[in-house]
């Protein structure tokens, strides 16, 4: 049975150009390998590098995860270790380390079994999510408190993809959606 990461099939940021290159699937079989993604940072890291197919530092990772680089650099290696992820080429200054996907597609094949880890896959993203919403609101809440202005509507969208808004545009989907 297989079990796909989902990828966005979504703009980049703005200024971000994505990389053309030519199909290859990362497939999962070892379950070594496979217990190295039960953890929530992990798969943030591989829908993040695998969806949009761009370079990130483990600073950039860390930032949009929660954790420190240090600790990013270190989920970095793992997955790297497995084939995940692979060292990216550097434009200028050699300090900084980039990652990106090892192909442009991630499939875990587990042989199927009742204790599928797909099932255990799909419970880290749907935590990860909880825990985003969750920093949302307490964000906002922490906003409210302090009086600052609290822009938007107060409500989270559940969605398999990414979607890279500026603040216009952002503010545009919000009058045409509420």
């Amino acid at each position: 049975m297989n079990a796909e990461i989902p990828i966005a099939d979504s703009p980049v940021p703005a200024g971000t150009k994505r990389r053309q290159r030519p199909e290859k699937n990362v497939e999962i079989t070892d379950p070594k390998a496979i217990r190295a993604l039960a953890h929530a940072a992990r798969l943030e890291v591989i829908s993040e590098l695998y969806s949009t197919q761009v370079s990130r530092t483990a600073t950039e990772l860390a930032a949009q995860t929660g954790l420190t680089p240090s600790a990013m650099s270190y989920h970095l290696r793992a997955l790297q270790k497995w084939g995940i992820v692979v060292p990216a080429a550097t434009a200028g200054d050699a300090r900084e380390r980039r990652w990106q996907a090892a192909g442009t597609d991630f499939t875990i094949n587990s042989g199927g079994g009742v204790a599928s880890p797909e099932f255990a896959v799909l419970d880290l993203e749907l935590d990860a999510y909880r825990r985003r919403v969750k920093a949302y609101a307490n964000t906002r809440d922490e906003q409210r408190r302090r009086g600052d202005p609290v822009d938007g509507a107060s409500s989270v969208v559940l969605a398999s993809n990414l979607l890279y808004l500026t603040t216009d545009q952002r503010a545009e989907l919000n009058s045409r959606l509420f």
